[in-house]
């Protein structure tokens, strides 16, 4: 199925064992067959259920995408009344599947999230030559300043991580544990690399996970401290990434996913990435509504201004425990 249009990396039956490992979650690939055994398609399930933010299915949690990857609308049918027998048993109160198409026609669907995707040339100097003058000297400050960047994988997790979990921290956002990332990075040791960016004195200020697939390059996850955002280090580690993606033979690089017209949303238009739908497809249980497990929800505002005063080695105590059911 890894050829099929729909095919993700996170159909890769790899991600079972790295969220099983990391957060202990009951973790399902459903996969649907015709009389000859040939695969119709294949859907992840992962089941988070907890007190706080209740019990329900997602393909997949944690990641943009995953949702049903088919050949046919055979297949697609299979899957969805398969998870719905999963929802029974598990008594979960909702499925969320995660789709770049509109799949289910006959189920509730968000909307409000898009890709930004960014084809790419051969050439890295090519793609520089396109950016607007304003890009290029933001990308050349920070390497004025005596910054530099490196791709590497586990040897990089440290760094990546004390960058990440201070982010997060500011961001009032629970952060994952190390362990997740190092997980990923041991599970698909050919597809996954770091790319940090560091002060002349060799602290890090600005770190990035990236997953590449059937070439498309993805960023996850990044991020940069923001006691250095004077000097620019973000336009180095996104610089530093699509030029490693263009050397790498990627076509696409993904820089994840935005809500239009918000800053992530400009910061990624600048570099020329054009929006792609999501599909956010739900399938809820009798007297279920949709659901809002985002920050922006009001009811979320208190707990995420006390978590930006706590100090960071706690949070990343804390973090784990709680962003396990946060999909």
């Amino acid at each position: 199925m890894q050829a099929a249009d729909d095919a993700t990396c996170y159909h890769q039956a790899g991600w079972k064992e790295v969220i099983e490992n990391t957060f202990g979650h009951k973790t399902f690939y459903l996969i649907s067959e015709d009389g000859s055994k040939k695969i119709k398609g294949i859907l992840p399930l992962v089941q988070l259920k907890s007190l706080l933010f209740g019990n329900f299915l997602v393909s997949l949690p944690y990641f943009n995408y995953g949702g049903a990857c088919v050949s046919n609308q055979e297949g697609l049918r299979d899957l969805l009344n398969e998870a719905k027998i999963i929802a029974a048993e598990t008594n979960a109160k909702y499925i969320e599947f995660r789709h770049a198409r509109h799949l289910y026609e006959e189920l509730p669907v968000k909307k409000t999230k898009v890709a930004m995707e960014l084809a790419l040339p051969e050439d890295a100097e090519q793609l520089l030559k396109l950016f607007p003058s304003k890009l290029r000297s933001q990308i050349k400050k920070p390497q004025k300043e005596g910054m530099s960047s490196k791709i590497g994988k586990i040897d990089e997790v440290e760094n990546f991580y004390a960058v990440f979990s201070q982010n997060m921290r500011d961001l009032g956002t629970p952060v994952y544990s190390i362990k997740f990332f190092k997980n990923i990075l041991k599970t698909f040791p050919d597809s996954t690399w770091i790319c940090t960016v560091s002060l002349k004195s060799g602290l890090p200020v600005a770190s990035a996970f990236l997953v590449g697939f059937k070439g498309k390059l993805e960023i996850p996850w990044a991020s940069s401290l923001r006691k250095y955002n004077s000097l620019s280090p973000n336009m180095l580690l996104y610089w530093s990434v699509l030029k490693f993606a263009c050397e790498s033979g990627f076509r696409i690089f993904d820089f994840g996913r935005s809500t239009p017209g918000e800053g992530t949303y400009r910061f990624k238009e600048q570099w020329g990435a054009k929006p792609v739908q999501l599909y956010w497809h739900y399938w809820l249980k009798q007297d279920a509504v949709l659901p809002e497990l985002n920050p922006k929800n009001p009811k979320y505002q208190v707990a995420i201004r006390l978590w930006q005063k706590m100090p960071v080695p706690l949070t990343r105590v804390l973090g784990p425990i709680i962003v396990k059911n946060i999909p």
